[in-house]
């Protein structure tokens, strides 16, 4: 708490003094209190120094390196950004690509980085730390793109082992289907021949009634006379 009463209090301070300084102090008392690491005041300063001058490159790439401190990755890049289009000195500008390319490298978004880090050796050929940048994140890219390779081909064996599962149990469920239609087939190919012997059967049992009851009964018919 009283930390934060203390910032409030300097930062007033600041407001109060910066009335009077022009863009090129404030950057200047911004960078030194970049270099004791107090970089949330230095970004104070660095803000006000900006608003006194919005061209001012240089005021804009150490409110970059502020922000990038305190990990406001997002507003730093923009800074970077800015400060390279305003730049007009070739090394500065290198300078403001290498730094955005970090960004982008610390969040692991590799191709971004590696374009940001060829326009700082566009820039400046000689861009030791952007020239050793680049080949540290295409180094990181490649093993990024490994993995992903490593782990989508993974992917795909799991998707042939469940594919050929899958099959092994359609034709098992085909084969039972078809040993049950031959069962029941072979089940009512029984019935039938049943069905037809009993018929047959009670058939002939009525024929027998039948010749049974007429011989027992008298014959009430002439015989015709002989011709």
């Amino acid at each position: 708490m009283a930390r934060r009463l203390y910032f409030i209090i300097y930062l007033l301070m600041v407001l109060v003094s910066a009335k009077g300084q022009t863009a090129s102090q404030l950057t200047r008392e911004g960078n030194r209190l970049f270099s004791s690491k107090r970089y949330a005041q230095a970004e104070v300063l660095y803000r006000k120094a900006v608003d006194k001058d919005p061209g001012n490159a240089i005021a804009g790439y150490n409110l970059g390196r502020s922000l990038q401190a305190q990990k406001k990755n997002d507003e730093a890049r923009k800074q970077y950004e800015k400060a390279a289009r305003l730049e007009k000195d070739p090394v500065r500008q290198a300078s403001s690509y290498n730094n955005l390319g970090t960004v982008f490298q610390g969040e692991k978004e590799y191709a971004k980085a590696i374009e940001a880090y060829k326009n700082a050796l566009r820039r400046n050929p000689h861009h030791r730390n952007a020239r050793y940048n680049l080949e540290l994140c295409q180094r990181q890219q490649r093993r990024q793109q490994k993995q992903k390779q490593s782990s989508g081909g993974g992917k795909n064996k799991s998707d042939k082992k469940k594919d050929k599962q899958q099959n092994k149990n359609q034709k098992q469920q085909n084969k039972n289907q078809k040993n049950n239609r031959q069962q029941d087939d072979q089940s009512m190919s029984k019935d039938n021949a049943e069905q037809l012997l009993n018929a047959a059967r009670q058939q002939e049992k009525e024929t027998q009634e039948r010749l049974s009851k007429a011989m027992r009964q008298p014959s009430d018919r002439k015989l015709e006379k002989n011709w």
